[in-house]
């Protein structure tokens, strides 16, 4: 078996050295043969960097790297042999604007001085005058490619006056690919985030950005036929391991890493955790363990805004495009940070309109715990969330109630939040990570009910009370329990379902549960 390519983002060294590679080049061909200057947004440790590092080989006539791939028939190699200037953001100083000034104009002399280039302008200008001298010097327009294009602004994103000045200087330089489009044979940009009509491509009125485009949906990452074919040895190692049928495995792989996709109909499996699962032969959250999203999570619960994670979301085209740093929305960031993806697309009035979720079992339950944490100040992991899905389908009130107390004994007293949304929030975030289908505040003819949670043919109703002074828990379990009764919330889940009431109370401190079966 070749070996897996963990970490691995350079194709000459993936060729060389024997290792797995996906052939994405028939995808590659069609882009680099279709238009000029091109922007993919995909989420991290997506295959980004490797895709950038395959277009340096091929526009630098490196076929013997291509031997026995779609491409190696289908293009000239010896009209390939561009001078190529491959700038990684990862890689650069952006802690002020000056810093990202200062080591971005480094990276260009340092390719100039690899060149034979003597420069004599600074800042943008350097870069422009790089571009010009190369075309002229080897006679072969310029191949510009540009990896984690959004990072100096994705970094500092709390604080403005720094993010600004970030901007400004990537404007300067990204202007610059206007100004030379005469010496350019391509320009590729890829990064997180979609900032394709932000103000740093303020008359790059040639930027095609195909983070969408039906015809690149797949250009990283792994479709079902891919792994089928490239990995069917893996396939066979990991069923073994793991005491499970080939179907069965796969299964297991699809549910847990599959499922993002681009276009609502093109799904594609997460790479990084697929070769994870492939080399230690165990599911794990592989990804979401990589970076833990701090920002994200924070800004989720200052808003208080869970819909995006616990239920479809609907997002139309301008949705995407509104990644405003200063007036940032939840959505778009979730979509483009890889919380989200695209399930379905439909046309309306003539537009595309999108249903977004979250992608796959490795994504959902690893942002649900993740929050669920933030917000209980407690490691919540998986033997307390089995004994608490346990505690309620069994009907368990004092155990519940426990293992509520338990999860929240965590908070400070000075963290305590007074309002009922902080945790109804909470117990939402609990039965998503449960599995629970979860619909908050759903509208009867009789009323509103706070929850309805739907696992295996079983329904929960609840109903959250909230008290900013501790009374008695008895009595505010009776509202709740009577509040559901009088206005038969049940009668709209008569359908074979098992179903039961909740009444949870916080009052000051102290929690109490109630659960009864219909």
């Amino acid at each position: 078996m070749k070996n897996l390519p963990i970490g691995i983002q350079s194709f000459e060294d993936l060729r060389s050295k024997d290792y797995l590679y996906v052939d994405k080049t028939e995808i590659i061909h069609r882009l680099i043969t279709s238009g000029k200057v091109f922007l993919l947004s995909r989420p991290r440790r997506f295959g980004k960097s490797l895709l950038v590092s395959t277009l340096e080989a091929i526009f630098r006539g490196q076929k013997e790297l291509f031997e026995g791939l779609w491409i190696e028939d289908k293009i000239d190699w010896t009209q390939l042999n561009h001078p190529v200037i491959r700038i990684d953001f990862g890689g650069i100083n952006n802690k002020t604007a000056e810093d990202l000034k200062k080591d971005f104009e480094n990276v260009i002399l340092q390719i100039a001085n690899n060149y034979g280039i003597m420069l004599t302008r600074n800042g943008a200008g350097s870069f422009a005058e790089l571009i010009a001298k190369m075309h002229i010097t080897t006679g072969q327009q310029v191949v510009v490619l540009i990896d984690e294009y959004d990072k100096a602004i994705l970094d500092n994103m709390t604080n403005d006056e720094v993010m600004e000045g970030n901007k400004q200087v990537l404007h300067d330089f990204y202007q610059v690919l206007k100004a030379t489009d005469e010496h350019l044979r391509f320009v590729f940009l890829t990064g997180v985030s979609k900032f394709a009509g932000l103000s740093i491509f303020s008359g790059l009125n040639n930027l095609n950005d195909i983070t969408l485009d039906k015809n690149y949906v797949s250009i990283c990452g792994y479709t079902q036929k891919e792994l089928d074919h490239y990995f069917a040895e893996y396939l066979t190692k990991l069923a073994e391991s793991i005491g499970m049928s080939n179907s069965e495995s796969i299964d297991g792989i699809r549910r847990w890493y599959n499922g993002y996709s681009w276009d609502g109909e093109t799904p594609v499996y997460n790479p990084f955790s697929t070769l994870l699962l492939f080399d230690k032969k165990e599911f794990g959250n592989y990804w979401f363990s990589t970076g833990t999203p701090t920002f994200l999570i924070k800004l989720l619960m200052q808003r208080d805004q869970l819909d995006p994670i616990l239920e479809s979301v609907i997002a139309e085209a301008r949705d995407f495009n509104s990644f405003n740093p200063q007036e940032i929305s939840e959505i778009p960031l979730l979509f483009q940070t890889g919380y989200l993806t695209i399930k379905k697309k439909e046309i309306v009035n003539l537009r595309p309109r999108y249903t977004l979720e979250m992608p796959n079992l490795e994504v959902r339950e690893s942002l649900l715990e993740c929050l669920l944490s933030a917000y209980s100040r407690y490691p919540v992991g998986g033997i307390l969330i089995q004994r608490m899905q346990e505690q309620l389908l069994d009907n368990d009130a004092g155990g519940l109630e426990k293992s509520l107390r338990e999860m929240l004994a965590h908070i400070p007293y000075q963290l305590h939040i007074g309002k009922e949304a902080y945790y109804h929030s909470l117990l939402l975030l609990w039965l998503k990570l449960l599995g629970f289908d979860v619909a908050g505040e759903v509208s009867t003819n009789k009323g509103r009910i706070d929850t309805v949670w739907k696992i295996n043919g079983h329904t929960v109703i609840a109903e959250v009370k909230f008290q900013v002074q501790e009374e008695n828990i008895s009595d505010l379990l009776d509202k709740a329990i009577a509040q559901i009764k009088k206005k038969h919330y049940a009668e709209r889940f008569d359908d074979g379902h098992k179903v039961s009431l909740l009444a949870v109370v916080f009052a000051g401190k102290e929690i109490g549960c109630r659960i009864e079966k219909m």
